[in-house]
């Protein structure tokens, strides 16, 4: 389960309170309506989970994602937090960027009879998707007509669609009600990572009790964070995740485009608004970022998260080398100790110092604790978009770009 101990000071005048409530009756309306597509997911998908199982793949030992953005990063971040747990899992390999350094040293790695393919792409026309692919295809020699070792993941009716009908290739739709990057617990993030071998009805089942308790209204803590981030942005205007574990690195990568591209907006008055995301990683990061933090400008928020236990038990041995007595008080003492307890003191040291921090703990790694951590931040982000009474769903800063580079690139 996740447990939120420390929350932003927030005073709830009669207007935010206002606020505050109509924006969570807009986003029921865009559950009830169905709108908005991810709040039914942790249900709908469950039909996913059992198509992945039905698929014929037992002597398949690479899961290979080919995509970008929302089609690739909320499947790192389950698969990085999972397989410490998940000791089965097979390897996957992502290729997201264009870097043709990355995308050939991971297809050295590749072992065409024991790979499969999943090439993923909402639109069916990501440049970077399609163009690895290709390379893909030709590099392997990959027999396209009938494979039983590739999948899409697309719109019903893009191009990917038809590519994958033309071919009689398997494929799995995302609804089209449902954006990128809130699409991890679609098709998208449960067919791979359940083919790879972690138990997505558990991470389902996760990010559903969310849900529901949000709107059993169990979760207000939720709402005050929201209306925090939505009356203080203009001063406050960068929240920074501070993770305290290697495995969250990811779900901060997933968590910094969920929040940007959905939030970073012109609104309806034509102000920008929207709150500038970090991630940074503990205790790593108190080696850097921290010195900014507590005494560089006041424009930013702390959200500590940190993992309970560990199920690890590797200690600081208790030997003494010259010269270097100074830490032997750690001696005996577990890593997941040093690192929770370094957790509390930084925050502990940036709450003192005056800046505004809250605080989320996973009681453990789970399935479970990460569908609530999945479900937790789009319900915030959809939160936060219905106080700034803008559309969170699309990006056009995003499609200036894509534009752009077509027409720089020779497509008039």
């Amino acid at each position: 389960m996740l447990s939120f101990n420390k929350e932003f000071s927030l005073e709830i005048t009669s207007d935010l309170q206002e606020i505050m409530q109509n924006a969570k009756s807009k986003v029921k309306e865009e559950m009830d309506s169905e709108r908005v597509g991810y709040y039914k997911l942790p249900k709908t998908s469950l039909v996913m989970v059992e198509e992945a199982k039905a698929l014929e793949l037992e002597h398949i030992k690479q899961i290979v994602i080919i995509g970008i953005g929302g089609s690739s990063l909320g499947i790192k971040a389950i698969d990085s937090i999972l397989r410490p747990i998940t000791p089965h899992a097979k390897e996957v390999l992502f290729f997201e960027n264009s870097d043709p350094i990355t995308i050939s040293s991971t297809m050295d790695k590749i072992n065409k009879d024991e790979a499969c393919f999943f090439i993923i792409s909402k639109s069916g026309s990501t440049i970077e998707t399609t163009s690895i692919f290709k390379t893909i295809v030709d590099r392997f020699e990959l027999e396209l007509d009938d494979a039983k070792n590739i999948f899409a993941i697309t719109d019903d009716g893009s191009s990917l669609s038809e590519f994958a009908n033309h071919h009689n290739i398997v494929q799995f739709n995302i609804p089209h009600n449902v954006g990128g990057r809130f699409s991890v617990l679609s098709a998208v993030g449960v067919v791979p990572l359940q083919v790879a071998g972690y138990d997505m009805a558990k991470v389902l089942a996760g990010g559903d009790d969310f849900l529901d308790s949000f709107f059993d209204d169990k979760e207000e803590h939720l709402l005050r964070k929201a209306a925090f981030v939505y009356a203080n942005f203009k001063k406050l205007s960068i929240n920074v995740v501070f993770s305290y574990s290697d495995c969250l690195d990811n779900l901060t990568k997933w968590y910094v485009q969920l929040w940007g591209e959905s939030l970073g907006k012109i609104d309806k008055n034509a102000q920008n608004v929207g709150v500038t995301p970090i991630g940074i990683i503990g205790a790593v990061d108190q080696h850097s970022f921290l010195q900014l933090i507590i005494e560089g400008p006041r424009d930013k928020t702390i959200t500590f998260i940190n993992i309970e236990d560990f199920s690890n038990n590797l200690k600081v041995p208790d030997i003494t080398l010259k010269h270097i007595e100074k830490t032997n008080f750690i001696n005996g003492q577990t890593f997941s100790v040093l690192i929770n307890e370094q957790c509390k003191a930084t925050m502990q040291s940036v709450i003192e110092s005056g800046v505004e921090a809250d605080s989320i703990t996973l009681d453990e790694i789970s399935e479970r604790n990460v569908g609530a951590m999945i479900i937790y931040y789009e319900l915030l982000t959809s939160l936060v978009g219905a106080m700034f009474d803008i559309n969170t769903y699309n990006q056009p800063g995003v499609e200036l770009g894509k534009t752009i580079l077509y027409k720089n690139l020779g497509n008039n």
